[in-house]
């Protein structure tokens, strides 16, 4: 890619209830609210190109989780999809309006989680690469089961992270991405010099291997908490994206979304992979489009009923 980048949106710490998290925003607000959550060792910068192309529509707010990007962990230390939905709720309830929500991988997970029980918090749900149990065995069920262990995965981590940067960035593009060549030079700097950023913080192993324990736990859990179970309870309209080539969320998961959601619409991206919003952002940015058309039109149509 040859075209520049555009700089990452600025942000600032806001306080939510005991603890705070660091949001960007673009700086025209004149669209309908919008909250994009990133992925499992993401940020908010994974989406300032989507940003830009839901510009002016969708006035975006993203936020890091806690203990991610530039936001400090919570005080109770707790990385489970429960405690991370709570502080998503609340962020939005900070903003007083409900909101388009607009999430990936592990955030995709807490997006579901916020969706399903707080319905008054959400207009309309985009998930891309959703990061919900699979039954199928592969390969990353046994690398997050053995980073879950006790002793173990802080161990393998350290060993992992006494990698330089660049090889560490590199290994996340190649794995993220069908085409690692759409990842400009300039972002792939950028990226490292974040990655050693977070290097020197005391709480980035404990935020990544809490969140990891929190994908393995729910991997394997049966029963009315399971994700799946909360897709089923959202009504908000929803967009489901997945990549065709995603090594990390496999696609044929687009199926069982199909059945899970009453009021999605499901989308396979062909030559994607996990971060579509990232590798492709227009073309994610014109399915977005599509379902708030659809919305709207919906609303235009049947005025008393619910619209998201």
């Amino acid at each position: 890619m040859t075209q520049e980048p555009i700089p990452h949106w600025p942000g600032e710490l806001v306080r939510i209830g005991d603890h705070q998290v660091y949001v960007r925003s673009a700086p025209d607000r004149g669209g309908e609210p919008a909250l994009c959550v990133h992925g499992l060792a993401g940020s908010s910068r994974n989406w300032t190109d989507l940003i830009d192309l839901l510009r002016p529509r969708l006035a975006c707010d993203a936020l890091d989780l806690p203990g991610f990007g530039d936001s400090p962990p919570r005080p109770d230390r707790r990385y489970s999809i429960a405690a991370l939905a709570q502080t998503v709720a609340a962020f939005i309830e900070s903003r007083k309006n409900k909101v388009h929500l607009i999430a990936s991988s592990l955030g995709g997970t807490v997006a579901v989680k916020v969706a399903a029980t707080r319905p008054d918090l959400v207009r309309t749900l985009t998930l891309i690469s959703p990061a919900l149990p699979d039954p199928r065995p592969h390969l990353d069920q046994v690398h997050f089961a053995v980073l879950s262990l006790p002793g173990v995965g802080p161990r393998l981590l350290r060993k992992y992270d006494a990698l330089p940067p660049q090889n560490r960035v590199a290994d996340v593009i190649t794995t993220c991405f069908a085409d690692p060549a759409r990842f400009g030079e300039e972002r792939f700097a950028a990226e490292v010099a974040e990655l050693a950023r977070r290097d020197t913080l005391d709480h980035a192993t404990a935020a990544l291997i809490g969140t990891i324990r929190t994908l393995t736990a729910d991997f394997f859990r049966k029963g009315r908490h399971t994700g799946w179970r909360d897709a089923a309870r959202v009504t908000a309209p929803a967009l489901v994206i997945y990549g065709s080539d995603d090594r990390v969320v496999d696609p044929r998961l687009a199926g069982r979304a199909a059945h899970a959601f009453a009021n999605a619409r499901i989308v396979v991206l062909p030559r994607t992979g996990h971060l579509a919003h990232m590798e492709h952002p227009e073309q994610v940015a014109a399915e977005i489009a599509i379902m708030l058309d659809a919305t709207a039109q919906r609303a235009r149509e049947f005025p008393l009923a619910p619209a998201g």
